[in-house]
């Protein structure tokens, strides 16, 4: 087993008023299936670029963005769980020890692989039932600024992670439902170590100390943040998980803590939000066909709209199965300035694609009434003879027709898109988990909800629906397709992504990553790396990243040779560096078992046996 640096444990069958909470009287406790032990210290990483070795296992393996997350989810596997099981449990001490990612007040998407079937589950967040497309407009009908509607309760969706996984856990979990809520509850009530990246996550943060309840929990009363190392207990969000582990998500979605999350959605200090309670009872977590796209000798299999992440990452590795080879894609041991090229003119053309067509399928036809158009083999060819030696550059890339009849949407105009943390999971049956999880922005709508409890602490609300069009049309009028309307998933850009064999079906890896809009680069750039170049997971993500969203190219800052800046701007590419952070989790199979890679940029590991 490798493990992180954690010398010893102590043993928790449940706490005790965690087991008072979810019904295990303490009479009971010796028949507790899953024991969890406190990991006695946490290690203490980097918020930076920190070299990670990966992680061979022979068993099973879990990869989170979190020691303790991981370590949870290790633990449901050793006492027998499934990767659900395990995944619940990841999730729920992601919730306490990076809140500024995802929890229990955002949404998620989970591809599930059962040893036979890939389903997946869709927990996104929706839109309220009584927003209009002007949600997000001003007084004069001009488009809010960002952060303005970010951190407020207009952009407070309703959330459906623990929805979400209630459903999957009903089909796939092996261990009870409450039992998998004791590693988050121990440590919200015993407390853990605030990390460098949370601590370096709130000293960056401007609008959370606005918040009544999340200003006095995370910084002092001079306004500086909890410093990296600091104890932090957090009892009301115990309280709460307490609550779901014996109710499951009712108790989420009805009665106190439902009202408590509806009160501070509509009575934001500065511009409230419209979520109901009706809109809290009536949300439904929906099981739907992944797509799975040939590529190569694999079958690549992620999740369908209202996620664009499947549909654009495979664009772009179609459009550069078309394009010629590069001799050397990697010079030096990065990408080379060749390779960039082409997969930054792919990423244009796939954005430009995404940004007309994909929205929820509730509310918009897929192109042709398949989505399958966008990716057929012609249409990628068609694409791939525009690109050429030099740039088309920011307004060079225009949506193409892949349907062959007209569609009725415009463009949606760029706008920034954040995001996420990233959970992969192989348990010992074999049955696999990649699952990307999101309040949408750091500490989402910086509103923190305490369930009515009255105690410190609590979880963060998501900032979901500003993954919506603020603009409902363009200047002709024509119809933006993910704009707001009620009861709405927006467009999301999360890729958890499986991949299997094409000849035999064997699973072959589970990956994801955080990073708003970024996220399909960070997954498609690994996918080639581990599957083309024959890199292992850890090697594929430590390759430095380049991105564009359509405009400007942004190569990962210090990372790249200036040569590489030079050369990609000579061929017309408005190229500069920025920090791009990404937090990929990757697990493969070896002829040994697993190995694991996890993000140098962030905090996670892999574990297992």
């Amino acid at each position: 087993m490798t493990t992180p640096a954690m010398p010893f444990r102590r043993r928790v069958l449940v706490p005790v008023t965690a087991a008072l909470m979810i019904g295990l009287p303490l009479s009971a406790q010796a028949e507790v299936a899953f024991q969890y032990d406190i990991p006695a210290i946490a290690p203490e990483v980097s918020s930076g670029f920190e070299e990670k070795p990966g992680w061979a296992t022979e068993r099973f393996a879990v990869a989170a963005a979190n020691p303790l997350a991981t370590d949870a989810g290790y633990q449901v596997l050793k006492a027998g769980g499934s990767a659900i099981d395990a995944a619940i449990a990841v999730q729920m001490v992601l919730t306490l020890v990076e809140p500024q990612s995802s929890g229990i007040g955002g949404g998620a998407f989970l591809m599930h692989f059962d040893g036979e079937e890939v389903t997946a589950f869709d927990g996104r967040e929706m839109s309220p039932g009584e927003v209009d497309e002007s949600l997000f407009l001003d007084e004069e009908g001009e488009p809010l600024a960002f952060m303005d509607a970010a951190a407020s309760g207009l952009s407070v969706g309703v959330p459906g992670t623990v929805r979400m996984l209630e459903m999957a856990h009903k089909e796939h979990g092996k261990l009870p439902w409450a039992e998998l809520f004791a590693p988050a509850i121990a440590l919200a009530e015993q407390g853990f170590p605030v990390s460098p990246r949370l601590h370096s996550s709130l000293a960056g943060e401007e609008r959370l100390r606005d918040d009544p309840l999340a200003g006095g929990f995370y910084y002092d009363d001079d306004g500086a943040p909890l410093a990296a190392g600091h104890e932090l207990k957090n009892p009301a969000l115990a309280a709460i998980l307490g609550e779901i582990a014996e109710n499951g998500s009712k108790a989420l979605h009805t009665g106190a803590i439902a009202e408590d999350l509806v009160f501070r959605v509509q009575e934001h200090h500065e511009r409230p939000g419209r979520l109901s309670l009706e809109d809290l009872a009536s949300y439904a977590a929906k099981a739907r066909d992944p797509l799975c796209t040939d590529w190569q000798a694999y079958s690549v299999c992620g999740f369908p709209p209202p996620s664009s992440g499947h549909l654009t990452v495979m664009q772009i590795l179609g459009i550069l199965e078309h394009l010629p080879a590069v001799e050397e894609p990697l010079v030096d041991g990065l990408p080379g300035e060749a390779w960039l090229h082409q997969f930054l003119e792919a990423s244009r053309l796939a954005f430009a694609d995404r940004g007309k067509y994909i929205a929820d399928p509730a509310f918009v036809d897929p192109p042709g009434g398949d989505w399958s158009s966008m990716l057929d083999p012609d249409y990628l060819a068609l694409r791939a003879d525009l690109v050429g030696d030099e740039s088309l550059g920011s307004d060079g890339a225009e949506p193409g027709n892949p349907g062959k009849l007209a569609t009725a949407w415009a463009v949606q105009p760029d706008q920034p898109e954040y995001g996420t943390s990233h959970i992969s999971i192989i348990d010992e049956e074999g049955n696999a988990i990649a699952m990307t999880t999101t309040i949408e922005s750091a500490f989402g709508s910086r509103i923190m909800a305490d369930g009515g409890t009255g105690l410190p602490g609590g979880y963060l609300l998501n900032n979901e629906l500003t993954d919506f069009s603020f603009t409902p049309e363009d200047e002709r009028g024509t119809p933006i397709a993910n704009r707001v309307e009620p009861r709405k998933r927006p467009r999301s850009s999360m890729s958890p992504t499986l991949v299997f064999e094409r000849d035999g079906g064997e699973l072959v890896a589970s990956l994801g990553s955080p990073g708003g809009a970024a996220i399909i680069h960070y997954t498609a750039k690994a996918l080639v790396a581990m599957l083309d170049w024959g890199l292992d997971a850890q090697q594929a993500l430590d390759l430095p990243h380049a991105i564009t969203l359509g405009g400007p190219v942004f190569l990962e800052a210090g990372r790249y040779p200036a040569a590489t800046l030079e050369a990609l701007n000579a061929r017309g590419h408005d190229a500069s560096e920025r920090e791009l952070v990404s937090g990929l989790q990757a697990i493969q199979r070896t002829e040994a078992g697993f190995f694991g890679g996890a993000d140098p940029r962030r905090e996670g590991v892999v574990m297992g046996d």
